[in-house]
């Protein structure tokens, strides 16, 4: 008959088995992570490839004369007469005065971009004693030329199949052999405001408008769940409805994005007839978004004080008000900071509640005030993947870097403000 194993043998036997499954437990895990960082590196690694080109602008070297008939005919400065783009033509036909028909000549001007013209009444404006001289000038190319230098047009391919004829691109060679083809930074991608025309257009009227509204969204929504927490964990009565008022708080902060811009759309412009694409309307949406966020997060800050705080100031004759705003608060506060940091963060990377407010529309001017037109950032993003241009892929990968940039600051805020300002108990 068969002894009967004792629990140590029962342990022992199983001992192998359970380290084997521990080992395979770790390496699924280990392999999980290393999927997940490989993903997040391919993804940006491929936005660093696309979008670094759109820091580059590729400029064109022409010698332009500023004739004073053209500027200042009959001896009077009209600058919103002035033919500055036929000046900007002039200094091209002079590079190539073997161009003669109509329709080569339409083709070369579109070697220039647009913004070459604005160029010219910006000098003229500030230094109007050059008129009738002769200057040589840096003009920004058009999208195309600008592809084709930083090699997304492939001039070996059929002509049918590219933006560029090859009389065009024989002209970008002969500007590149003489000297006077050059890549430099894009400021306008930084100072300038949308545009149709891509290497025009920028993400400053984003950028303002984005922060316009993040303005609104934490002057409104920190005071007022700051307020709200403060209330439901330290005055409010343990209620069934304090408990409603908890759980719609939580529920709402799970609410799709979407419908908080429904509900502004309702209540804000229909009703309240505020100016659509506001940044004024688009931060009043986002509060109704980071509240819930900030609450909660305002509501863990202070339920981690140590309840001694409380009895000993309260034991030394001070109120409950006196308790709460001198002792509780202050020690809570950098969780609240830094859960509002967060709300912040997710709403400047938020765009569907914003489409639903207008905020959509095609925006050239920088807003300058709360209730000028504006878009935001991540809508920006948006409007130019939607752009047919090829120019606008790169430019759309750059808008995503800056954001991306925006939010790693934020959230990086986040944790060192918790880290610096945290007391451990």
């Amino acid at each position: 008959m068969a002894t009967e194993k004792t629990t140590r043998e029962k342990v022992e036997a199983g001992l192998a088995r359970r380290h084997r499954k521990e080992s395979i437990f770790r390496v699924t895990g280990i392999l999980a992570t290393a999927v997940g960082v490989l993903f997040l590196g391919v993804f940006f690694a491929t936005l660093v490839v696309k979008g670094s080109t759109a820091f580059k602008q590729t400029f064109l070297q022409l010698d332009i004369t500023l004739d004073r008939d053209v500027i200042a005919p009959g001896g009077k400065l009209d600058l919103d007469y002035a033919d500055f783009d036929g000046l900007v033509r002039n200094g091209l036909r002079k590079e190539f005065p073997e161009v003669t028909s109509r329709g080569d000549r339409r083709r070369l001007y579109r070697l220039v971009s647009l913004g070459a013209s604005y160029q010219l009444r910006s000098l003229i404006e500030q230094n109007p004693e050059l008129i009738g001289t002769t200057q040589t000038l840096w003009v920004p190319a058009s999208s195309e030329v600008d592809m084709l230098i930083k090699g997304n047009i492939d001039a070996n391919v059929d002509e049918a199949l590219r933006t560029l004829s090859d009389d065009q691109i024989a002209w970008v060679a002969r500007l590149q052999e003489s000297g006077r083809v050059e890549s430099r930074f894009n400021s306008a991608l930084f100072t300038n405001g949308d545009s149709r025309e891509p290497e025009l257009a920028g993400i400053r009227g984003a950028v303002m408008g984005s922060f316009y509204m993040l303005l609104v969204t934490i002057s409104l929504s920190f005071p007022i769940g700051v307020a709200a927490a403060v209330y439901l964990e330290e005055f409010a009565p343990r209620s069934r409805l304090s408990d409603l008022i908890e759980v719609n708080i939580n529920n709402l902060a799970a609410v799709p994005s979407i419908v908080f811009g429904l509900l502004g759309l309702a209540v804000f412009i229909n009703w309240m007839a505020l100016p659509r694409s506001a940044p004024l309307v688009g931060g009043l949406v986002l509060t109704l978004l980071t509240l819930p966020v900030i609450i909660i997060a305002s509501r863990a800050a202070i339920q981690a004080v140590p309840p001694s705080i409380r009895e000993a100031a309260l034991g030394l004759g001070a109120s409950k008000m006196q308790v709460v705003f001198h002792h509780v608060l202050p020690l809570a506060m950098p969780g609240m900071l830094t859960g509002a940091i967060i709300g912040m963060s997710r709403a400047l990377g938020e765009s569907a509640p914003l489409l639903m407010i207008g905020m959509v529309a095609f925006i050239v001017d920088v807003p300058g005030s709360l209730s000028d037109p504006a878009t935001a950032l991540p809508v920006q993003i948006y409007l130019w993947a939607d752009s047919p241009e090829r120019a606008f892929a790169e430019r759309t990968s750059a808008a995503i870097i800056v954001l991306l940039g925006f939010l790693l600051l934020m959230n990086l805020a986040a944790v060192i403000m918790r880290k610096r300002m945290e007391r451990k108990w």
